[in-house]
This record gives structure tokens, sequence and C-alpha cells, in this order.
């Protein structure tokens, strides 16, 4: 991982991370050279009369039958003003700083007409902690993230509010103290800035790396479920699993094996374990599955370019079209949010098993160290019904939803914003999913369960034992739960 990002190499995840914090964005030599081609070949299409470009010299989405206003700058206005319309709370600021991460690197392709310097603005800015103030709502994902980038446009011109080292205040005042300078835009430089999907894009992005974290640590906490109680790992033996014919399912039990190599079975479970170990590879490897079909769609969407109109000076050609279109993200989000659901129900039926003694070889009830004066995990238990509920209620897919709106121009649209930020937020619940299934396992080994035998899930209890104290007497846990996440999903250990 280098420490700057540059705009002639792809994309990828990490980049969206770091972005999160002030980052070098490099505007080489040839980025500049395609993004200024782009723009003569913008300024040569616009002074023929006979060739017509959509909100250049246009009105916009279902005013296009109109006549744009006649001054570049008053058409940037024209772009902005009316998506001033967004609601909710501000996005969280790794999502704002990624999505325009998203847009600089699509602008960089010279394929969208704009001003080189517009592209110069945005890479000035990850250097500093400035974060464009973007409401979460009024974005459809169709004609890109139309209302969240036309307020991340606004911040960098100075309009609207912003954030400085975490403060929030006026945009022009956050960009003074940024020492940045405000953007100036015309027509087409402010549209390309909003028709793309690079909100969603940044989210779903985001979402999978929360997601896939925590897939790897329920992997992980399954081994060290099965190995503090004793159980037989025979459910991953490999010509069980190859039998099984599915590619995620063989991954994830190659991780499991490795993980428990030196386990010992304690002969005191039943011949075959409850489905939330027995079947765990092949839950996870659906997951896994799964994971690899978006890390497919991310990957595309950060490589691609997402804007309406794009210009081919080489073959004087301006096309429109629909790369503004969100719907591979949004299937991809959706299916972040189902797997995010049964990954969880999963992990929570961990737990569940390991708190009742009778499937937990014989561990206290609630793994009290004194059932009655003491009641152990019963709360974080309690808590854990409720994440998977919410989880739950949130995971009706958003891609089925198309609603028409702007006078039927937008007539199917894909709903990928919501499906991404949507996303988002369950991962950070199935991070504490896997936290609270951690903690259980810290405190099984205390209240009676086996110390591990296979050296690797040896380390990962000591890990955990190092972290937190035994609960012994009751204390609250919501602070534990979260250092445990942070374990189990940073690997940590």
């Amino acid at each position: 991982m280098t420490d700057s990002v540059d705009l002639d190499a792809p994309l990828t995840g990490d980049d969206l991370v770091r972005a999160a914090t002030p980052l070098p964005v490099l505007v080489g030599p040839s980025v500049r050279e395609r993004v200024e081609r782009g723009r003569e070949h913008l300024r040569g299409v616009l002074a023929d009369d006979e060739r017509p470009v959509y909100g250049a010299k246009t009105g916009f989405g279902a005013l296009i039958g109109y006549a744009g206003r006649a001054d570049d700058a008053d058409q940037c206005d024209n772009t902005l003003a009316h998506l001033g319309a967004g609601q909710g709370p501000d996005l969280p600021a790794d999502i704002a700083r990624a999505a325009l991460l998203v847009r600089t690197w699509s602008l960089a392709r010279g394929f969208s007409g704009v001003s080189a310097h517009v592209v110069d603005g945005l890479a000035a800015m990850f250097a500093t902690t400035f974060v464009p103030a973007i409401p979460r709502h009024g974005s459809v994902g169709a004609s890109g993230d139309l209302i969240p980038l036309a307020y991340a446009t606004q911040a960098l011109r100075g309009r609207g509010h912003a954030y400085v080292d975490g403060e929030r205040m006026p945009a022009g005042d956050a960009l003074r103290r940024a020492g940045l300078t405000p953007l100036t835009l015309d027509g087409r430089d402010a549209l390309a800035l909003v028709n793309g999907t690079s909100v969603t894009t940044a989210a779903t992005a985001l979402a999978l790396r929360g997601v896939r974290a925590s897939h790897r640590a329920v992997r992980d906490l399954t081994c060290l479920l099965v190995d503090v109680l004793g159980a037989d790992p025979g459910f991953l033996e490999p010509r069980l699993i190859t039998a099984y014919g599915h590619p995620g399912a063989a991954a994830v039990a190659e991780h499991m094996r490795a993980t428990l190599v030196g386990t010992i079975p304690s002969g005191k479970r039943a011949l075959q374990e409850p489905y939330s170990i027995r079947c765990s590879p092949q839950l996870l490897g659906a997951a896994e599955d799964a994971l690899r079909y978006v890390d497919g769609v991310v990957a595309a969407d950060l490589g691609g370019v997402s804007d309406n109109p794009l210009f081919f000076p080489d073959d004087d050609l301006v096309a429109h079209g629909g790369n503004f279109f969100g719907q591979p993200a949004a299937f991809a989000a959706d299916v972040l949010a189902v797997v995010t659901a049964s990954v969880g129900n999963l992990a929570e039926r961990q737990l569940d098993l390991l708190v009742d003694p009778a499937r937990n070889t014989g561990l206290p009830p609630m793994l009290a160290a004194g059932p009655g004066r003491q009641h152990g995990l019963q709360g974080v238990q309690l808590a854990t019904t409720a994440l998977v509920a919410e989880i739950r209620r949130a995971a009706v897919p958003a891609s089925t939803q198309s609603l028409p709106t702007n006078l039927h121009n937008q007539d199917v649209v894909p709903f990928g914003t919501q499906a991404a930020l949507r996303s988002y937020d369950l991962a950070e619940l199935l991070r504490l999913l896997c936290g609270s299934l951690a903690l259980g396992l810290r405190q099984a080994v205390h209240v009676g369960g086996r110390r591990p035998t296979a050296p690797r899930c040896a380390a990962l209890l000591d890990a955990l034992a190092d972290a937190i104290p035994p609960v012994d007497p009751d204390r609250p846990l919501d602070v534990d739960v979260r250092v445990a996440a942070d374990l189990v999903t940073t690997g940590r250990w």
C-alpha cells in the first residue's frame, strides 16, 4: 500500500479507506493531457450550433426540451441550485471523502469534458481534512447521486457547510481554514461533478470491506467455538467439502482446517453438531461466493466512468446514454445485506448455543460465574437478538423498489444509494455481533470451558483474554463488545 493515490493508476478499495484522512492525490502529466483533450473537444462541440450537448446547452432532466442559461457561470448555478433538496443527517466523513475520490478518478479519465482545474482542485482537497456536509436522503441513484453530489460540489465552491478537523462550519470558512481555493465551475463542470454514482460506489465498497472483515472473524470464531466445546472437526473433511462442489465452501473449510490444526475432540459431544457448527462451512462458503460477486461489481465500478454525456475526442463523438445508472451497485449492495443477515444470524445462534447449558457441554447458564447472583452474558445475548432483528428488518432489497420520478424521465430507478448506505450501516451491526460472540467465547473458558488445544485457536483466545477481563462480577459490557469486535475484525491476534 502506497502513501498516495495516483490518478493514472487503478483505484482500489484500500484507496477509499485511506481517503478518510489526509492523503496526497497525484495528477500526473498524462492525466492532465487526457482531461485537457476532453475539454478542448467539448469546446469544439459547443461551438457547433448543430450539435446538441445535454446540460451544456439545455435544461436538466425532464426539462431537457428547454434552453439552459446562456452564461457558463449561470449554467453552473442552474445545475446545482435546484438539487439542494437533501434531508437528514450528514453522511459519515469516510463515505463523503471516498465518494469524491471515486468522482475525481472518473473525471480524470478525460471523458467528461471538465476543466483541468476541477481535477486539480479535487486532488488538493484530499491533502486536507476538508469534508463536505452531505445530507443522507435524496438520491435515487439513477442519474447518478445528483442531490448528495450537488451538496459536495457546492461545499467545494464555498456554499453550504463542511467539516474541517471534525468541526462543522460554513463551507467558505472551511475552505479558508483548510487552505483551499473555492472551485469555479461552468455548467459542464457542475454537471460532471454530480452526474455519477460515486456515493453509491463508495458506500458499497466500504460496506464490502466491513462485511468481509466480519465474515473472516465469524469463520475464526467458529473454529474457536469448536475447540472450546471439544467438538469434532470432521464436518470439515476435505473429501466431504469437495463433494459439495462450491468453491466458497472449499475456501472457507480450508481456512478453518488450518486454524483447527492440533485440536483434540473431547469425545463428550454428539455425533453430529447443530447446524450452526456443522453447516458453518456451507453457510460461510455461500457468503464467500456472494462476496466474490460483490468484489467484481465494486472493482468494475471503481474502474469505470460514471457520467453523461461522455466525450471521445479521438472519434469526435459525444455519446448520450445511461452510464450514471447505479444498478450493478444496487444489486451488489442488496447482496451484501443478505450476506450480513445470514452471517449475523449464524453468530447470534452460536452465542445462543454457547450460553445454553443444555447444549454447551455443561457450562453454566448465560456463562455466569455465579448463576443467580451474577448474569454473565445475559444482557449481551439479549442485545444480539435485537441486532439480528434490526438487520433482518433492513435487509429487504432496495433494488426492487423502483419508483418513477422526474416526470417519468427517470421511469425506472435502481435505488442503489439506499441499498449501499443501508449495507454500510448493517456492516457495523454485524461487527458488533462478532464482538458479542468473541466476548462469549472469552467468558466460556473463564467459567469452565476448556482451553483450546489448537495453537491458532489458543492464540485468538489469549488475545481476547489480554484485551478483556472476565465477567466476574457482572459489569456493563457495551465497551467490551466493541473492544472484542475491533480485535477480531482487524485480525490483530
